[in-house]
């Protein structure tokens, strides 16, 4: 529909993600100005959706992820390949 008008604001679009994983039975992906840890977390907690996906808040700012492994008390951790950069030669 070209002139439909979709009301933007934070999580927009996460009930549909709710509806069709209801409706349809399959793992579903959130999308749409989710934008904080706690509102990515509820997302999946309250199983509005499986998968929570964050691109334009990660190119904000791109250690989001660190940031919310810290804000839920989980321990940060870098990826494998991150380590090759920081460790000392010779080990």
């Amino acid at each position: 529909m070209p002139d439909a008008k979709v009301p933007v604001g934070k999580g927009f679009q996460v009930p549909f993600a709710k509806r069709i994983r209801a409706e349809a039975k399959i793992k579903t992906a959130a999308v749409g100005m989710i934008t904080d840890v706690a509102q990515a977390d509820e997302i999946v907690i309250e199983g509005d959706a499986d998968l929570v996906m964050i691109g334009r808040e990660l190119l904000r700012q791109p250690y989001f992820a660190l940031r919310a492994q810290a804000e839920i008390d989980a321990k940060p951790s870098w990826p494998v390949q991150y380590g090759y950069a920081v460790q000392p030669s010779g080990k």
